[in-house]
């Protein structure tokens, strides 16, 4: 003990009073004695010596429980101005009158969404008159859970004690026993596989990535290419063509020209390009002014704008890559307009592919500059950590294949030639490119450790749209590559890995099962009883899911029930896109720009500020008065974007508050509760309270 009573005693200072002050008016003050000397002088006396130690672990408890105490209470007070703060949202919503069926988003038909919302609202009234009815006959008796006491009430209750009710229950209970349960019930043990596998599926992906971890493996250039810009010896400073497609995104072109211009590469063998398809004259003017005030100071920058704008991005791309010039550079850079790669992207991106002659692309990972600013985006940041860290890393791994993301990546010139160039057939052109260059044999790197600065969408229309395109594209991708895919000389396994695991499990199963499961078939069940769902489907392996989902975003733990919920409600965008992708029905063709509000964060600017100025391209001065009349006009817009009201999430909103109202007649704890909190999911959702609030 001597050893160790000197160590405490080195340290030995005077102690000075804490005080702790509550952001609650309601809590006062609270003084506490900090640590003295007599806390860490340790005499001989073990009894004395163990006292002394209570003494200290009980100021130190008591501290730990006041801090937890005062976070408590913020927490309390934050949710309850929250609370506050919906009632009187929910009152504008409704009064404005404005929903969804008057917005003029083009991505969905008008006619498949009617039908769709029909179909919802037909399954909504029906459930509300078996609710009626099954009340009824839960005050007339029938108090039953499992179907076999219903039968044998039925067979063995008196006829002439039974009213013309009685006949019309025992009936309904007979029609559905022999025909509506076991149809339904098949398709619940469908789903439950279905579910299972995807399950499965998603286990291995983590227990891949724990092993990555561990392992320590990532992608590792060859040492001799490790581009050095201080002396220019030993660097592998190959050509490489910066594209920067945009379409009116007034809001963040700035943001992504400004990083683009300031990259670390030899000026003679970098190109930047920017390639505008706005159709807003002033929009192009200002983009325009800004290539023109870069090139003042040095940048090898240009401006391109096409006359005829065809093909969305995938046209742009095209179109560009059509340039006489680009014949002189082997590699080439996508940034999107909201993206703002660090100032030494190239360096640890292009050396990946020296001495590799069958990579064809390098990915980096993206971040958010706004990912806690509101629920929304934080739920968002959730799916998009487990997309990149886990399903892309361990596919990038173990078999060199994951979906190009459309930004943030290098392609080397030579695969995107070989593999057909840019197709305008679907609206997820990035992974197109990527499904063909894979079948010609090309090699894919993801780079876990390079991180590329973006935007989430902080809206719930703009997600939606955005979720849309994303869930739509690959259904249509998947018509039209699947004989290819047959046909293609690669291995069996990849063919699987492709057709199966990326197409089928992962993106048309998994919204169509969480859909159909949880939004259908679980309220059914309530109604029809004889046809069951287990609770550990319902509750147990969707928690343990979403626990896995959120393990790569480990700061967002406290989100992991909404995350849970919200998933579920994105489901009916989901399974409507990728419906409508797989059949092509409505506008699935038809490309939506996701709307950013161009923010940044005081990272990237110190990033971009804190370089060597010897390779430092100094950015032009800021227009003032450009400046404000930005602001005001983003003002105005601003005005004139409101909330609405989605009608497909609320009838789906109400089907599932009337399902777990069912519940409660058959006493399902577990069934009631998760129906009860979806149904108060889909309600937040169609009010449109999740994400940013304008109205």
């Amino acid at each position: 003990m001597a050893p160790s009573s000197d160590w405490w005693a080195k340290g030995v200072h005077k102690g000075t009073p804490v005080v702790v002050k509550m952001d609650n008016p309601e809590w006062s003050m609270v003084e506490l004695e900090g640590p003295s000397e007599d806390d860490f002088l340790i005499g001989n006396n073990p009894t004395d010596t163990r006292a002394k130690a209570r003494g200290k672990n009980a100021k130190q408890l008591t501290w730990v429980l006041l801090l937890k105490a005062h976070r408590a209470a913020g927490c309390l007070t934050s949710v309850a101005s929250t609370l506050a703060s919906i009632g009187p949202a929910i009152r504008r919503r409704v009064a404005s009158g404005r929903t969804d069926t008057e917005s003029a988003s083009s991505f969905e038909n008008k006619t498949v969404k009617t039908r769709f919302y029909n179909c919802i609202k037909v399954f909504l009234w029906l459930s509300l008159l078996l609710l009626g009815f099954e009340i009824a006959a839960y005050y007339k008796g029938w108090h039953f859970r499992a179907s076999n006491l219903q039968l044998q009430y039925i067979f063995t209750a008196p006829f002439g004690v039974r009213d013309f009710f009685d006949w019309l229950y025992s009936n309904w209970v007979l029609i559905r026993v022999g025909f509506v349960a076991p149809p339904l019930q098949f398709l619940v043990n469908v789903c439950i596989v279905l579910f299972l596998i995807q399950s499965l599926d998603r286990l291995i992906l983590c227990l891949c990535c724990f092993w990555i971890r561990v392992k320590k493996i990532k992608p590792i250039p060859k040492e001799d290419a490790v581009a050095d810009l201080e002396t220019g010896e030993n660097g592998f400073f190959p050509m490489v063509l910066v594209q920067i497609p945009m379409c009116n995104e007034r809001e963040v072109y700035q943001h992504s020209i400004a990083a683009v211009c300031k990259l670390d590469w030899p000026k003679s063998k970098i190109l930047i390009q920017v390639l505008d398809d706005s159709d807003d004259p002033i929009t192009q003017l200002l983009i325009e002014e800004e290539v023109h005030k870069w090139q003042q100071v040095g940048a090898n920058i240009v401006y391109r704008h096409r006359i005829i704008r065809d093909g969305y991005k995938a046209g742009n791309l095209k179109s560009a890559m059509s340039c006489s010039y680009v014949k002189d550079y082997e590699f080439v850079a996508i940034f999107d307009a909201d993206f703002q790669p660090t100032h030494d992207f190239l360096k640890r991106t292009i050396p990946h592919f020296k001495d590799n002659e069958d990579v064809g692309l390098v990915q980096a990972r993206w971040s958010f500059v706004n990912k806690d600013e509101n629920l929304l985006t934080r739920l968002q940041n959730i799916n998009l950590s487990f997309h990149f860290e886990v399903e892309q890393q361990v596919n990038g791994v173990l078999i060199n294949f994951f979906g190009f993301n459309g930004t943030a990546g290098v392609w080397r010139i030579k695969a995107l030639e070989d593999s057909g160039g840019w197709l305008e057939r679907t609206t997820v052109e990035d992974m197109d490119i990527a499904v063909r260059a894979h079948l010609q044999g090309w090699k894919f790197v993801f780079l876990n450790d390079v991180e590329c600065q973006c935007e989430l969408p902080e809206s719930y229309e703009a997600y939606r749209k955005q979720q849309h395109r994303w869930h739509s594209g690959p259904m249509q991708l998947f018509r039209l590559c699947l004989p290819d895919i047959i046909h293609a000389k690669i291995s069996f396994w990849k063919k699987f890995n492709m057709i199966f695991l990326f197409f089928l499990l992962r993106k048309l199963i998994l919204p169509f099962y969480s859909f159909t499961l949880f939004c259908i078939i679980l309220p059914m069940t309530m109604f029809i009883p004889e046809a069951e769902l287990p609770a550990w489907v319902v509750c147990y392996i969707p928690a343990l899911m979403s626990f896995l989902n959120i393990l790569p975003a480990p700061k967002s733990f406290p989100f992991i029930v909404p995350y849970l919920l919200f998933e579920n409600t994105m489901s009916v965008t989901k399974f409507n896109a990728m419906i409508s992708g797989l059949f092509q029905l409505g506008n699935a063709y038809e490309w939506v720009v996701t709307k950013k509000l161009g923010r940044s964060s005081e990272g990237d600017l110190v990033s971009l500020i804190e370089k060597d100025p010897k390779h430092q391209l100094r950015g032009p001065e800021p227009d003032l008065d450009e400046i404000k009349a930005e602001i005001l006009q983003e003002q105005k817009a601003r005005k004139k974007k409101h909330n609405r009201i989605y009608t497909k999430e609320l009838a789906l909103a109400f089907l599932l508050l009337t399902a777990s109202a069912r519940s409660l007649l058959s006493a399902q704890g577990i069934h009631f509760y998760f129906l009860l909190f979806q149904g108060i999911s889909f309600l937040l959702v169609g009010l449109d309270l999740i994400g940013e609030q304008v109205m």
